[in-house]
């Protein structure tokens, strides 16, 4: 996995990258939205906004992964706040089956993968947001447009706005 940099909009970058081991992925550093403090001679850090973070990281994984890692399965689940029953009941395999993805006994199937993404982008929406889209399909399907959509014509495109950002490779 190579080294992946985050940064918490509207802070200044720290001194140096914290490589940000504790959501159990490799390769991962922050730019900033870290506080280092030393107590009884033990240095703690502290992360702003933990959760926001993890969704970041999540949305980076399963927008530009090519393929998704055991520990990335694993870290995508847990950020969805999810069992591994739970999310096998999602993706339509069974809890045992999730456990073998995560701990690299079998590789996710495609179909499986893919789904897996989609219900994580899914969990970074609000309801409205879902149902704005479901409306937008409805009235394509209504109308009969959907079929005549070339893909190339009308390409989809989604943004997700948050306090955390992937900072782009220079």
């Amino acid at each position: 996995m190579t080294p992946d940099s985050f940064y918490l909009s509207g802070e200044d970058p720290c001194a140096e990258p914290y490589r940000y081991r504790a959501c159990g992925l490799e390769g991962i550093y922050l730019l900033n939205g870290y506080l280092r403090e030393s107590h009884d001679g033990e240095e703690h850090v502290t992360i702003t906004d933990v959760d926001g973070l993890h969704q970041e990281i999540g949305r980076h994984l399963v927008l530009h992964r090519k393929a998704l890692s055991p520990k990335e399965i694993r870290f995508l689940r847990n950020t969805m706040d999810l069992t591994q029953s739970e999310l096998a009941e999602r993706l339509g395999n069974t809890s045992q089956s999730v456990a073998r993805w995560e701990k690299g006994e079998c590789e996710i199937p495609g179909a499986a993968e893919k789904l897996l993404r989609a219900n994580f982008i899914l969990s970074l929406m609000t309801k409205e947001e879902i149902a704005q889209i479901l409306k937008q399909l409805e009235a394509l399907l209504v109308r009969g447009e959907l079929d005549q959509m070339d893909s190339n014509e009308h390409p989809a495109q989604f943004e997700l706005f948050g306090s955390w950002a992937e900072k782009k490779a220079a």
